[in-house]
């Protein structure tokens, strides 16, 4: 078989929302029933750069593969290299910061399918960036969400994130002047900040409301307040292993002794029902997302998957 390259414009032709949520979900489930493996991304560095990579492996899917990252002061630069389950030839190597993007609104749709009020209607979101995009895409899929307000330091960024939005979803969107505008009295909460100190405080928030803190995958950073983490009745991680490692959020609340590590599950087992979701309306449930090597690649198998059938990629060499 000819390995494949697949460029960013290759990607964004091909991948929809739809099309993430279904291939993460079904990440996901694979986890849950043992027949899928996620590692934790591991970093090293020189002084100018540094090297993320998020390994992972899907049995029953026939693929294993990695997504590697490099950043440093000229930007960010993401690739998935995908390889033959069975025999490990090559299969694809892919451009993939619109893939990013998309797995990791798809994360937080199908957590909050799980985990958000079945009548929820309204959405807030800190944070006007790419992934901030394609959260309220995500979320739009999962719920009949009618009303969005976005908060971001940058007014004129926000306006046009907004403008954007609402064509892209038929739904209105709505820049505010202030964070907590963003937050109070609205079903469904979203952090996508670049934020080293929370911006999401808990005497903001109301019963029943689901969050979803996306922001932050750094032990040093935080988008949420202990107080957050008080009234939160379920919180829900996608990796205990890594968030171990890098949920800056959970930092305070667990040496304050508001959280216990047994308190948070884990997405994926929670997805087959294995433990219980929200119990009732009032309850305040929280999902963090950190980014897991798994979601990347079953989303980048089905990318090439299509792009074989439509004819699009560029071969790289015979495997």
């Amino acid at each position: 078989m000819t390995a494949l390259y697949l460029t960013e414009a290759e990607v964004e032709q091909l991948v929809t929302m739809d099309l993430a949520l279904e291939a993460v979900a079904t990440a996901f489930r694979k986890m849950a029933l043992e027949e899928a493996e996620n590692v934790p991304r591991q970093r090293c560095q020189t002084d100018h750069v540094m090297l993320h990579v998020l390994p992972a492996a899907a049995k029953t899917l026939g693929i294993i593969g990695f997504k590697a990252y490099t950043s440093s002061k000229q930007g960010t630069r993401f690739h998935v290299t995908l390889y033959d389950g069975k025999t490990g030839a090559l299969v694809a190597w892919l451009e993939a910061d619109v893939l990013g993007q998309f797995r990791t609104g798809a994360a937080t749709g199908v957590a909050t399918r799980k985990l958000a009020r079945s009548d929820a209607r309204t959405v807030g979101c800190l944070g006007t960036g790419k992934q901030a995009r394609t959260q309220i895409l995500a979320v739009c899929k999962v719920r009949p969400i009618e009303h969005v307000r976005v908060y971001s330091r940058d007014a004129e960024r926000r306006r046009a994130f907004a403008e954007r939005l609402s064509v892209e979803t038929a739904v209105e969107v709505v820049p505010v002047d202030r964070p907590e505008d963003a937050v109070r009295g609205l079903d469904i909460i979203i952090t996508a900040t670049t934020a080293r100190e929370p911006v999401l405080w808990g005497e903001w928030l109301s019963p029943g409301q689901h969050i979803n803190l996306i922001g932050s995958n750094m032990i040093s950073k935080a988008e949420a307040d202990v107080e957050v983490f008080r009234r939160a009745t379920l919180v829900v991680v996608d990796s205990k292993d890594q968030a171990r490692m890098e949920a800056g959020d959970f930092v305070a609340p667990l040496n304050s002794g508001i959280l216990e590590w047994s308190d948070i599950i884990e997405l994926a087992p929670l997805l087959i029902g294995r433990y219980p979701g929200r119990q009732s309306a009032e309850d305040i449930t929280i999902f963090k997302s950190l980014g897991l090597g798994i979601e990347d690649i079953a989303l980048a198998a089905r990318l090439v998957e299509l792009a074989r059938a439509q004819g699009l990629g560029r071969s790289l060499f015979s495997t």
